[in-house]
Parts: C-alpha cells; sequence; structure tokens
C-alpha cells in the first residue's frame, strides 16, 4: 500500500471519529438540556426517588384546572408515597374548594395524604383541607368561616347620580338576577337565598361527614365563625397542633410512609394567563405605561376587589378592615 493510500485511509478514519465525537457532543448537549427543562419532580420520577409530593394551595382559590392535572399526576406517580398539601387561603369560590376536595379524595384512594394550615385555612380553604385523611394546624391559624355568600356592587345610586339609566329586556323575570344594574326585589332575594341555603347545607354535610361531628356540637359552626387552631382541635375541625414535622410524623406513624423521605414541591405547569387579571395589565399598561402593571398588581392583591372577580358562589373569609 502506497504512502499517498495510508494517508487517504487515515483521513477518512479521523473524519470518522471526528463524525462520532461530533454525534455524542450533540446527543449529551440535548440530554443537558432535557435534564435542565425537567422540573425536580420529573428528574425524581426518572431516577425512581421515592419522596413525599407537597403541593401548596395559597391565596384565593378558584377551580384551577393546572392544579387538579397536578393532582392527577400525583396520583399516578408510583415514586410518590404520599401527598402533603400546605394550605394558606382564606377562601374563594366554592366549586373551586370542592374541586380541590374531590381531587385530595381520588389521590386518597391511591396514597396517604395530610394536610398542613398555615396563618389562614378558612373556608374554600377549610373545604380543600377537608379533602386529608389528617388535618394539622397551627395552635394560631384562623380556620372555621363555614358558609356561603353571594356579593355584587349595587350601583344603582351611582347611575342616577351621572344621568344614567339601563334598560334591560328579559326571556324570563328573573333572568340576570341579582344584578348590580338594579335593586334587587322580594323574588329575586328569595331565589338568591334559595341558592345559598343549597350550597352551605351542601358545607355543613361536607364538614359532619369528614369530621363524624353534628353541627350542634360545635358552638358558631353554623354562624360561620373562625376558630383558633387550638379551639379548631378541641372541636374536632382539625386532628393535631404542629407544623410540617407533625403532617411527615402522622404519615409514617400511621400511614407506614418510608421514613426519611425527601418532601419535593409539585408545583401546575401554567399556560399563558387570559384571565381578568392578564386583561387589566395589558389595559392598564396602555392607559398608564409602566406604572399600569403596578396599578394591575396593587387591585389583585386588594381582598375587596379581588373578590368581586370571583363568580359563583363564594366561600372566603376577610377579617374586617376597621
Amino acid at each position: 500500500m502506497s504512502a499517498e493510500t495510508e494517508v487517504v485511509l487515515d483521513r477518512r478514519r479521523l473524519r470518522r471519529g471526528m463524525s462520532f465525537w461530533r454525534a455524542a457532543a450533540l446527543i449529551i448537549l440535548l440530554l443537558a438540556i432535557g435534564v435542565m427543562l425537567q422540573s425536580r419532580e420529573d428528574i425524581a420520577g426518572l431516577l425512581g426517588q421515592k419522596q413525599i409530593a407537597r403541593v401548596s394551595i395559597t391565596g384565593t382559590i378558584t377551580e384551577d384546572r393546572d392544579q387538579l392535572r397536578l393532582f392527577k399526576k400525583i396520583a399516578k406517580a408510583d415514586h410518590v408515597e404520599a401527598l402533603l398539601v400546605y394550605v394558606n387561603s382564606p377562601g374563594g369560590t366554592t366549586t373551586g374548594g370542592e374541586a380541590i376536595y374531590e381531587a385530595l379524595r381520588d389521590v386518597a384512594k391511591k396514597k396517604p395524604v395530610v394536610a398542613q394550615f398555615g396563618t389562614v385555612a378558612a373556608s374554600a380553604g377549610y373545604i380543600a383541607g377537608l379533602g386529608a385523611d389528617h388535618i394539622v394546624a397551627r395552635g394560631n391559624t384562623i380556620t372555621g368561616s363555614v358558609g356561603v355568600l353571594l356579593q355584587w356592587p349595587e350601583l344603582t345610586e351611582l347611575l342616577n347620580k351621572v344621568g344614567v339609566k339601563m334598560q334591560t329586556i328579559r326571556s324570563g323575570p328573573m333572568k340576570a338576577k341579582p344584578s348590580p344594574l338594579e335593586t334587587l326585589d322580594e323574588n329575586g332575594r328569595q331565589i338568591a337565598q334559595t341558592m345559598i341555603s343549597d350550597g352551605f347545607d351542601w358545607f355543613i354535610s361536607l364538614v359532619e361527614k369528614r369530621r363524624k361531628l353534628t353541627v350542634s356540637s360545635v358552638p358558631g359552626l353554623k354562624l360561620g365563625s373562625i376558630y383558633s387552631g387550638r379551639k379548631a382541635q378541641e372541636l374536632n375541625l382539625v386532628d393535631e397542633i404542629g407544623g410540617e414535622a407533625a403532617a411527615i410524623s402522622w404519615l409514617v406513624e400511621k400511614r407506614n410512609v418510608t421514613k426519611d423521605l425527601e418532601v419535593i414541591d409539585w408545583t401546575p405547569e401554567k399556560d399563558v394567563g387570559w384571565g381578568a387579571t392578564a386583561s387589566n395589565n395589558g389595559v392598564l399598561g396602555q392607559l398608564f405605561g409602566s406604572g399600569g402593571a403596578a396599578i394591575a398588581k396593587l387591585l389583585s392583591h386588594d381582598r375587596i376587589v379581588s373578590s368581586l372577580g370571583l363568580d359563583g358562589l363564594v366561600s372566603v373569609w376577610h377579617p374586617s378592615e376597621n
């Protein structure tokens, strides 16, 4: 074999070697990018790492489809031995609390669920807690506020002052009542009260069933009272006083969850928002420039203003502003 032929063969071998290492480097790069894009819980799943999943329910509760999908994912995850739900919410929509409750009961069919209450877990926040097998609250947690309400602003006097008169044509006398554009008549009030009473009966029956008590045995329960965590434990509205450590101890001691498992936060994969908050940000941004986002953020964090954006029956507790 001539020297020239040897040189050509060496070059071909070199090119093949370089192609191999380029492909290997590309595969490693793609794997690295994939790992970075994976959430911590997904990585743990790929590694088969046993864990306790923790989901936080905070702020105003609504029927969040992303969060409900997350609970289904946890229920199916073989590497998740238990679910710890951290609740720190004054409530929200009654249907939002109902949806979380049902999702947690579905998870509980496959693995134990424990709830840990933070500063406040009232109204729809308490409904969510009822979905757990065991409730742990801080001694000074604000909880309870069992009840349902329907709120709307009445703008009739304001419209009269500015000289605006609304005209309405209805398919039926009860259509679109109650309405902020007119004074509520007695028939409309009775219909609204019937709906409120039905929602309240459902809430009360849920408390009685899950906590194994009667309304009459808990002073103030039917009146919508709030309780400290200590008082709630005394009245059997919660099971135990403590924090996350107490919740995990219960899982280990009572439900045979493996000791010293890592607690890993699971969070919903959020889509781009197109709801009221996103719309407000866009409009206020056009009107006020960079200051618009700050105004929208302020409005979204105001308890009274944000509660007016909740459609349907509301189960929420607000401390007095006075």
